[in-house]
């Protein structure tokens, strides 16, 4: 079964394609729960290796740097390979990875294996949406974005928790090597479910993979992402090697420059120039951007007040997030199902809806005494009831217009787009939140609400890029524009 076969399946492959979203789904949640399940794990880390401040922060970086920097040549090649192939040696090297993260005794091992789970982690992401791409169309392709966001809602907000769990299961001292093994199972259940499951592909003559074109992005993606992930709680912004973003842009530059004369030589390309002409791609990709670079901070923000300030375990903290978790969830999957109908509506009314949640975490936090998880937990459930008609509906609206065969690279620079958000976001956010915290003499809720102010301020900016989509869908004459 080829991946454009969808609309022309017998029963048993239509029932195989949800069995195949399944395992997809399932790695999409191991790689999306390690970003946030380590962060309560980092105290653990650093008594059980004696690391110092530099290792600690490889351990956070170097996944977040090799994530963004594979996802778009990863999605590439799915397209231009094998997708499932691509896929399972992702998951492969995650589990090995992990593997060698669990059993670390000395602080180079862990910095070294959080590097190579994160290239893992960037070969199997955008091969999860190229396969919901190519196997779905319509409703059902709405219906399986919608399971996508859930997972991702899902595994950012419960995270914490899990961690929690897991460090109290294995005591303080090896605790955190938990968090790393129990991913070796799940990864070994995903290698042989994904070879019964996932569906081969047969893409004729090989493709070129635009080498060059990797090189400059990946290279570009390196300098974009170095100084928004390598901030420590004491740098401020200014002290950030931002001049690393003037080199960037010239990398980016002479990689259009390349695209542009690889394709005119007839030779297939690392990214299709042609989504810049696509609107509701790239009005999708910078809203995602922004969604995520304040959807992201907040956890963090967050957790923050609550253990610094308020003397929340690790658990404790994680199980207050829960109501965003189950919000999230619960509205990412109506969302995939209504997106067909409402389409960019949908995402306006989450946005908005987030917007008003964080507005009123804003003007509750001075004022909160007591259990302030369970006060908390209205505004949290609103925020992801917001939160989940946003992503889903997003990716179903920013690839709904894209070639399938370019599923895989248009999928990966969305991931990526959303991964740089996320540092963006984290990077300013917990910078101006340090910042706020020193200044104010430790007063922990006034940071909180000073760094909101940021957070708040992105998702206007998504909001804007939602409304000018939403008027331009009117115009064009889109039936789900129309109010």
């Amino acid at each position: 079964m080829t991946d454009t076969e969808a609309t022309e399946l017998t029963p048993d492959e239509r029932e195989r394609r949800w069995h195949a979203l399944a395992v997809c789904l399932l790695a999409g949640s191991m790689t999306l729960l390690d970003v946030s399940i380590v962060n309560v794990a980092l105290p653990s880390i650093r008594e059980g290796l004696d690391a110092g401040n530099g290792t600690i922060q490889w351990v956070v970086a170097g996944y977040a740097l090799a994530f963004g920097i594979v996802l778009v040549p990863a999605g590439r090649l799915g397209d231009a390979r094998s997708r499932r192939n691509v896929f399972m040696a992702g998951v492969a090297l995650f589990t090995v990875a992990s593997a060698v993260c669990g059993a670390a005794q000395e602080p180079l091992w862990i910095g070294v294996a959080r590097v190579a789970q994160g290239v893992g982690g960037g070969l199997i992401t955008p091969q999860v949406s190229g396969f919901i791409q190519n196997l779905f169309t319509g409703a059902e392709r709405g219906r399986a974005f919608g399971l996508f966001g859930a997972t991702i809602g899902v595994s950012t907000a419960i995270g914490p928790v899990l961690g929690g769990l897991l460090i109290q299961l294995g005591g303080d001292e090896s605790g955190w090597r938990l968090v790393f093994y129990v991913n070796v199972p799940v990864g070994i259940a995903l290698l042989l479910l994904a070879r019964r499951y996932l569906p081969t592909t047969d893409r004729g003559p090989k493709q070129s993979l635009d080498p060059v074109g990797v090189l400059l992005f990946g290279t570009a993606m390196l300098f974009v992402l170095l100084p928004l992930v390598t901030g420590g709680q004491d740098d401020s912004l200014s002290q950030r090697p931002w001049w690393l973003l003037g080199v960037a842009a010239v990398l980016l530059l002479g990689f259009v420059l390349w695209e542009r004369h690889w394709t005119a030589r007839r030779r297939e390309t690392l990214l299709d120039l042609s989504l810049v002409r696509v609107r509701s791609y790239v009005l999708g990709l910078g809203l995602g951007t922004f969604y995520f670079a304040g959807f992201t901070s907040i956890f963090i923000v967050l957790t923050l007040y609550l253990q610094q300030g308020l003397g929340y375990s690790a658990l404790e903290a994680g199980a207050a997030q829960l109501p965003f978790a189950v919000g999230s969830a619960t509205s990412a999957f109506v969302g995939g199902r209504l997106v067909e109908r409402l389409g960019r509506r949908l995402v306006v009314t989450g946005l908005v809806m987030i917007g008003v949640a964080l507005v009123v975490v804003d003007l509750l936090v001075p004022h909160l005494e007591g259990h302030v998880g369970l006060k908390l937990a209205p505004v949290l459930l609103l925020a992801g009831l917001g939160g989940g008609l946003v992503i889903t509906p997003n990716i179903t609206l920013s690839l709904d217009e894209v070639d399938p065969a370019r599923a895989g690279a248009g999928g990966g620079l969305l991931q990526t787009a959303q991964r740089v958000g996320s540092a963006i976001g984290v990077a300013v956010v917990l910078a101006l939140f340090f910042e706020r915290l020193r200044s104010s003499d430790g007063d922990v809720a006034d940071a909180l609400s000073y760094s909101l102010h940021v957070t708040i301020a992105f998702v206007l900016v998504a909001l804007a890029l939602g409304v000018v989509d939403l008027v331009r869908r009117a115009r064009d004459g889109d039936p789900t524009a129309e109010t």
